[in-house]
């Protein structure tokens, strides 16, 4: 099965004339073209988009400074370490981050039910990769969640690391934003259902750093399989392949995001709002063959040898309520699902992978 390739520039191009629900509706095309979103997260977790307003030329500038960042000293970067505040901010070390396929029970139990040729890598460990959080967008003046809500970190020595980060991110948040309408219709409710849950919500650019000149061995794990916790991800086209993702008929599928196009995938937090129509997409990142392929040609060509994801995190608002929307809450699974602050909902799930617990030790 392969993943759509969804323009949105036919939507875009509506949008601008202010449709509401209704007018999306009786436009056939774009009807057909929400459902089709909808469809899509809902049978596969994710989707390729092709959005107007973030060319390759974006992604290319913000992963040659990323790759710059990445190359520097550990020592330098750790100074732009955070860990009192969940690593929400700031750079995460490699070796910090569990995959929750390390220890969660029932999931390990649901792998080992799995088909071998379906089966995720095992990591031995803490994934080996480095990521940088930046918040992207306005945050909310008075918030329960201080912590998930802070000030950005920026490291010396990049001038244009504040033009860039922000650039890039508010980019990737208006095509999740667009997206997020679009499935919204596509599964019958507001236009807005889901984007005004996100409005200043803790938007986080979240690039990864992968270092393959260290860690570039065949089947080696970078970010173990795992879902995400917030609404939807958003991901450029990295330099070196090896995302792969199950589909929810458990197919596990080597993701090749073509040039010019973005990548979404769906996170916990529109599973609680779908309650369960979309489910949390599973993924993993691993050194595969189409990897190493791509590591001769960069050292052939004297590039970097860095593996900088180009990713984004959309959040709902820390102090929104998550609960199964509209018809969903008439769902016979909506009580798997019951009403939870998305702060709360993110801390206990950081607790899990161990961001949060890193920050109670270092105090």
């Amino acid at each position: 099965m392969q993943i759509p390739v969804i323009d949105l520039a036919p939507y875009l191009e509506s949008s601008s004339n202010s449709s509401s629900t209704a007018e999306l509706e009786a436009n056939s095309n774009l009807k057909s073209l929400c459902s089709e979103v909808s469809r899509t997260l809902k049978e596969t977790g994710a989707l390729l988009v092709k959005d107007p307003r973030c060319s390759a030329e974006d992604n290319d500038r913000f992963l040659d400074m990323m790759e710059k960042y990445f190359e520097m000293p550990d020592d330098f970067k750790r100074r732009q370490e955070r860990p009192q505040l969940h690593y929400q901010v700031g750079v995460t070390p490699e070796g910090v981050e569990v995959p929750r396929s390390l220890v969660d029970k029932e999931m390990q139990e649901k792998l080992r039910s799995m088909p071998i040729e379906s089966q995720p890598s095992r990591p031995a460990g803490p994934d080996p990769k480095w990521r940088y959080m930046w918040r992207v967008g306005p945050r909310p003046s008075s918030t329960r969640f201080k912590e998930l809500n802070s000030e950005p970190v920026i490291p010396e020595g990049f001038p244009a690391w504040k033009d860039t980060m922000d650039s890039w991110g508010y980019k990737m948040v208006s095509a999740i934003e667009v997206v997020a309408e679009m499935a919204a219709v596509g599964f019958g409710l507001q236009k807005d259902a889901f984007t005004s849950l996100m409005n200043q919500g803790p938007h986080l650019l979240a690039p990864t750093g992968s270092n393959l000149k260290r860690h570039g061995q065949m089947g080696t794990v970078f970010a173990g399989y795992h879902y995400d916790l917030n609404f939807l991800t958003i991901h450029g086209r990295s330099r070196f392949p090896g995302l792969n993702i199950w589909l929810r008929n458990g197919q596990k599928m080597e993701v090749k995001v073509p040039l010019g196009c973005l990548l979404i995938q769906t996170g916990k937090q529109i599973e609680w709002l779908t309650a369960g129509e979309c489910i949390a997409g599973m993924h993993e990142v691993a050194v595969t063959d189409r990897t190493i392929e791509a590591m001769k040609v960069a050292s052939d060509e004297n590039r970097s040898l860095w593996r900088v994801s180009s990713t984004l995190f959309g959040h709902i608002a820390s102090d929104a309520i998550l609960k199964p929307l509209g018809h969903f809450a008439e769902s016979p699974l909506a009580s798997k699902y019951p009403p939870m602050c998305a702060g709360e909902f993110v801390e206990l799930e950081l607790a899990v992978i161990n961001l949060k617990g890193r920050k109670e030790e270092a105090s």
